[in-house]
């Protein structure tokens, strides 16, 4: 079983998971239908069976076995199974400890993150206010001078209605290794300017200069979604239309930034600095 940390108030539920990743196990919109998913709620006892993960010091993949930073090249090894490139970093992998536990907040601590050459802390703090559910990721450098990235991983119920709702001007294409290949205009089969279909087949694809909230629209559960972040890249990810969910990652960089000119999107910290990321989540029914 795994332990959960509960925020409530007369609009929305959420289920918080310390033990793993410090993720979110669940979200639900208190609707005069009774209670539904905002976010898909735990599916087993494994990182990606959350509702939302937590990512830190990076989010997604980076190539070529590690990064070139001022002149010095950092390994960075594989980190989950079957994944040959390393991954989404590793708080979504440790347990962390329990600060603050009550109704509308909850904060959590990890004193010991470490990957390749990253050392951090980090601290979570979980909100809930008229409804509205919100993340903030404090991320500080306990080790040498390198650059932090990060960014929260949602899943949301995915039915053959939901339609996702945004604005981007660009989005990297992907090569076979999940790494970015191109980046073209978020135009013809990208644009989410008015809301739309998920694509039947596979999507995996970073969106940037993404502004303003996306808003997912889901007229089976009778409510529309929307997420706000200042982070400017979301990932939007599903493996195909007969997949239960779907994914909209607030994050701030894209797949690889590390090995892009200039590193867009990442945070030099030397030793001691600290980096917020945050995120909100809120739900409106739908008029019938």
């Amino acid at each position: 079983m795994v332990a959960l940390l509960e925020l409530e108030d007369r609009r929305t539920r959420v289920t918080i998971a310390p033990d793993l990743g410090g993720g979110v196990a669940g979200m639900w919109a208190k609707t005069d239908a009774g209670d539904v998913p905002v976010l898909r709620p735990l599916a087993g006892d494994r990182p990606f069976d959350l509702a939302s993960n937590v990512l830190v010091p990076f989010s997604n993949r980076i190539g070529g076995a590690g990064f070139v930073f001022e002149g010095q090249h950092f390994d960075v090894p594989p980190n989950l199974d079957g994944e040959g490139l390393p991954i989404h970093g590793d708080g979504f992998q440790r347990r962390w400890q329990v600060e603050v536990s009550d109704p509308s907040r909850v904060v959590l601590r990890l004193d010991d993150g470490a990957i390749g050459p990253w050392h951090y802390s980090a601290r979570l703090v979980y909100s809930l206010k008229n409804g509205a559910f919100g993340t903030q990721l404090e991320i500080t450098n306990t080790g040498p001078r390198l650059p932090f990235g990060g960014g929260f991983h949602p899943w949301l119920p995915r039915f053959a209605d939901t339609k996702l709702w945004f604005h981007a001007e660009t989005v990297w294409l992907q090569d076979d290794r999940f790494l970015p290949s191109d980046e073209v205009a978020a135009s013809g089969d990208w644009d989410y300017l008015t809301p739309r279909a998920l694509p039947e087949g596979l999507v995996n694809n970073a969106f940037c200069n993404w502004i303003g909230p996306a808003t997912v629209l889901q007229p089976t559960l009778g409510i529309a979604v929307t997420i706000v972040s200042p982070m400017d890249v979301a990932i939007v990810y599903s493996p195909s239309a007969s997949a239960d969910f779907f994914c909209f990652e607030p994050v701030s960089h894209a797949v690889d930034a590390h090995n892009m000119p200039g590193q867009p999107g990442l945070i030099a910290l030397d030793r001691g600095a600290t980096v917020a990321l945050s995120m909100s989540i809120d739900w409106q029914g739908l008029q019938q």
